[in-house]
């Protein structure tokens, strides 16, 4: 796996460039003359471990392979970059479902870099777009600061069929993996087994749950369970809510409901709402993103199904469109398959 470092230094002994050879004045050398007019960053990062690395470089193959097929021409190391190479690229992008505006803002930024300083190959290109989506990637990928005292309290919303019952099984088993203590509520009341379904990922998990009757009160399900977790001095509570659509009023006043039971017992709750996409759906996706972060408060994305989509750009489209990161991401069916969502490890899994 190259570093964006290591290729950023080799891109400064380039010598030619888009509009014609650069500029031999040495008041034009240096540092300075060598930012771009975008500023693209290419910062020196840490290397990702290994093993995450993998197991993303394999979640995004179909959005890699799919990618580095419409870009073939375009990085061709033997071929200079034009505009014609830049309208390519932006095709590339759209159909990896990075989405318009960010596909363009991308693509404005790369040709303001060629127009100041040139891009000499589609090698350099492939660092400076690696560099771009980076940038677009980290802006939003600051943690969120831990709850002074436990539980903190994790709202797991989505529409039905995201994979957010599942979802919520896998998260707690992953946070009993970094020896946190976890409890499970079952709120989704209003969907036919999907208690039953948490139960079994409970089970899988090795948490306890708590739960009420299929038709009860949600509300009255998440007090108990924050009681619960309260007393047992419990590191997380994830909640599993029904699946809604900002459509159905009476399911989004249940969950203003639920915010406020929350916020009732354990001030500054819920510490996290994280909306459940499934990737397969692309811009559908985004758009449940847009109409969610409007209604539910959402702090963060986990994007299912990753590794059975050729549309894994969305995660870029989240980032640039909605200013919300993505915090884990599903690569797999198996109860571990849920992974932290590192920028490093998906830009050079995406692009290599």
């Amino acid at each position: 796996m190259r570093s964006v470092r290591r290729q950023s230094d080799k891109l400064k002994t380039m010598p030619f460039s888009l509009f014609g050879k650069r500029s031999k004045n040495p008041q034009d050398s240096g540092p300075e003359a060598l930012e771009p007019a975008a500023s693209i960053p290419i910062t020196p990062v840490p290397e990702a471990p290994r093993g995450l690395f993998d197991r993303m470089k394999q979640a995004v193959t179909r959005t890699r392979d799919s990618l580095s097929n419409s870009m073939a021409s375009v990085v061709a190391l033997t071929r200079e970059v034009d505009d014609a190479s830049l309208d390519d690229l932006e095709l590339a992008l759209l159909a990896a479902d990075i989405g318009a505006p960010t596909t363009a803002v991308i693509i404005q930024n790369l040709r303001e870099r060629a127009l100041r300083q040139g891009i000499s190959s589609g090698a350099e290109l492939k660092v400076l777009l690696k560099a771009e989506i980076l940038r677009i990637l980290t802006a939003v990928a600051a943690p969120l600061p831990p709850p002074s005292l436990p539980p903190e309290v994790i709202l797991m919303v989505g529409v039905n069929g995201a994979g957010k019952t599942t979802t919520t099984g896998k998260l707690a088993a992953l946070f009993r993996s970094q020896n946190r203590t976890v409890l499970l509520c079952a709120a989704d009341t209003f969907r036919a087994a999907a208690i039953e379904q948490l139960e079994v990922w409970a089970a899988r998990s090795g948490v306890d749950l708590i739960k009420t009757k299929q038709g009860g009160d949600p509300s009255a399900a998440l007090y108990d369970a924050l009681a619960a977790a309260k007393a047992r001095s419990t590191d997380v509570l994830l909640v599993d809510t029904a699946g809604r659509l900002h459509t159905k009023a009476g399911l989004m006043q249940e969950l203003d409901k639920m915010y406020r039971t929350a916020e009732k017992l354990v001030p500054g709750a819920p510490h996290q709402t994280l909306l459940v996409v499934d990737a397969v759906t692309g811009q559908n996706g985004l758009q449940q993103a847009r109409v969610f972060t409007e209604a539910a408060h959402v702090t963060g994305i986990v994007l299912t199904k990753l590794d059975g989509t050729a549309k894994g750009g969305i995660v870029v489209a989240i980032a640039h469109e909605l200013g919300l990161p993505v915090r884990y991401a599903g690569v797999g069916e198996k109860l571990e398959d849920l992974i932290p969502f590192d920028p490093i490890s998906f830009v050079d899994s995406l692009i290599d």
